[in-house]
């Protein structure tokens, strides 16, 4: 018995989400579910280091973050830039010492545009984002993990392991994302450094609103492909990065986890 009392957390850790005191670097951190999850991650007493190309708006986030009683530094950047990217991360490194978890959540897609009509320039762009920018911080962040161990959660999508109509260069590149979460994980498992990947359904991010604005049709129709009948929260999506990142989650890696209300079990 008290071996096991010994393995126990004590009550206070296990109430939160088992990044207390982590250093935790989150792109796409100025809206939707990378702004979710700085403030989800602050709350749970991770220090967190926000990144994203709106500097006004990810300064807003912080200073949110740090009127709350959080911890909170924002370093604008792009992340297809990987000379942004290698600045978060020094910039991460020189003020706190160290990265424990990263949540690569940096994304985007144009919407409604069938494969034959859409501009080369377009695929280049989700590509150039969605893989390229994961790419970039997957090179900086592996690298200082390596002595201590880390978490790592790539933003992936249901479209990353099924077909959708009229966005294949976004299929195309979540495909892509969960490879290289799983190629990742295995290749640095030996270091401790685990890689997981969310496949995230239909979220009421600012890009879908968008799309509601163009289409108020949108958002029936999303959700009666749904099981559960509804859009997520970005906070629901936020608290499984949470999770995959807390020690709670310290046997998964590789795993390509669903947070889409059901949608992929159809």
């Amino acid at each position: 018995m008290l071996g096991r009392a010994l393995l126990m957390p004590r009550r206070e850790e296990a109430e939160r989400g088992g990044v207390d005191g982590k250093v935790v670097m989150i792109t796409g951190a100025s809206s939707g579910i990378g702004a979710a999850a700085a403030r989800l991650f602050a709350e749970e007493g991770a220090t967190v280091v926000l990144t994203a190309r709106r500097a006004t708006r990810l300064a807003a986030v912080a200073e949110e973050i740090r009127a709350g009683g959080g911890r909170a530094l924002a370093v604008p950047g792009d992340v297809t830039r990987a000379e942004d990217v290698r600045e978060v991360v020094r910039r991460t490194v020189e003020t706190y010492g160290r990265l424990d978890c990263a949540f690569n959540n940096a994304g985007w897609t144009p919407l409604g545009t069938l494969m034959h009509e859409t501009d080369d320039d377009v695929f280049d762009r989700v590509v150039d984002v969605n893989v390229r920018g994961l790419w970039n911080c997957l090179k900086q962040q592996v690298p200082v993990m390596l002595e201590t161990g880390g978490s790592i959660v790539n933003t992936a999508s249901t479209a990353g392991v099924r077909a959708a109509s009229a966005i294949a260069p976004y299929v195309a590149a979540k495909h892509a994302v969960v490879g290289l979460t799983k190629a990742v994980a295995k290749e640095y498992a030996p270091h401790r450094v685990r890689v997981n990947a969310l496949v995230v359904g239909a979220s009421r991010t600012e890009l879908f609103e968008t799309a509601v604005e163009q289409d108020p049709a949108a958002e029936e129709r999303f959700a009666a492909r749904i099981p559960l009948g509804r859009l997520a929260d970005p906070r629901e999506i936020a608290e499984a990065a949470l999770w995959l990142c807390g020690e709670r989650a310290s046997f998964v890696t590789g795993a390509a986890v669903p947070v889409d209300g059901g949608r992929t079990v159809l």
